[in-house]
């Protein structure tokens, strides 16, 4: 009798382990369509664009016109100067008696000195705390950014009470002492984004050459991270320019006016007399030259923060 051979048939094809499809990719983040919450995002950026440039706007129309037309025709381009042969005449106003002459002089060399300065301390700081590996260096940091969250108006009554003590009120040393210790937290903090971003294989290669700390810093590192260093002086030389509060408290004599110190002293004589014109001139004299910088290197501000945030 012989056996009759098995032979193992297929399983059957409900019991075959079915391979799922690949998950579907999600979509980029400006792909998709535009939700409710996004358009009032939109909305509310545009309306907010708009209205800067409104305003910037009357300032530079108002600033050609007289008294009446600013009052009676605020959005409407100037007129009578320009009909009367004399388009800058309230720019010539504003800067002969303001005294925007010697206060623009002292403005331009205290705020680059300031800013070269806090670049100067900051940056050394900045990479001492991110690659030196100094012991208690993530506290110190974050000490350093609390700095940041403390408004200088909380401070001005102390610091004047020590500064005055110091015999450095009224005095444009006390005022580059002021800007520098004031900025430092904030261009600490900008710069380690910066310093944490560079390769640690350019560090470990300069100690086998037998570089030092210092040389490593100011030969390698530091010629690396100059587009943040940029950033930190447009960023300060900007902040430093329109400052305005601590020159009302710490300044009183006119040979050591800032710009905006002096706008704040021109605009009672320029209300007493009536001279709107004049006094808007002077504010557009404060503003637009750092609203300029601004236009010309803001690609490289922009570029230069999202690069210290995004490493």
């Amino acid at each position: 009798m012989s056996e009759t051979s098995t032979v193992d048939a297929p399983a059957p094809a409900a019991r075959r382990a079915v391979r799922k499809p690949p998950r579907k990719p999600k979509p980029a983040p400006g792909s998709r369509g535009l939700s409710p919450l996004r358009l009032l995002g939109m909305a509310f950026v545009w309306l907010f664009t708009a209205l800067n440039v409104l305003v910037l706007y009357w300032l530079v129309a108002a600033a050609f016109k007289t008294p009446i037309e600013i009052f009676n025709k605020p959005f409407a381009l100037p007129y009578q100067w320009f009909a009367r042969g004399d388009p800058f005449r309230n720019f010539v106003y504003a800067w002969n008696n303001a005294g925007f002459g010697r206060a623009f002089v002292v403005t331009v060399v205290l705020v680059a000195v300031s800013a070269v300065a806090i670049v100067a301390v900051s940056a050394p700081a900045a990479y001492a705390l991110t690659r030196l590996g100094v012991r208690g260096s993530n506290p110190m940091t974050n000490f350093v950014a609390i700095g940041m969250g403390i408004p200088f108006q909380t401070v001005v009554i102390p610091l004047f009470i020590g500064m005055a003590k110091l015999d450095l009120t009224n005095n444009l040393f006390g005022m580059f002492l002021i800007y520098v210790a004031l900025s430092i937290p904030f261009t600490v903090f900008l710069l380690t984004g910066f310093f944490k971003s560079l390769p640690d294989e350019l560090e470990e290669a300069a100690a086998i050459d037998g570089a030092s700390p210092f040389r490593t810093f100011f030969a390698i590192m530091l010629p690396l991270a100059r587009g943040g260093l940029i950033t930190a002086l447009i960023l300060n030389s900007i902040g430093l320019w329109n400052e305005t509060l601590l020159a009302i408290v710490f300044l009183n004599e006119n040979a050591n006016f800032t710009l905006a110190r002096a706008l704040f002293s021109f605009y009672g004589a320029a209300s007493y007399q009536s001279e709107y014109g004049g006094l808007i001139a002077g504010v557009a004299i404060v503003v637009l030259p750092m609203l300029v910088l601004y236009l010309l290197l803001a690609r490289r501000i922009i570029t230069g923060l999202t690069l210290g945030a995004g490493k």
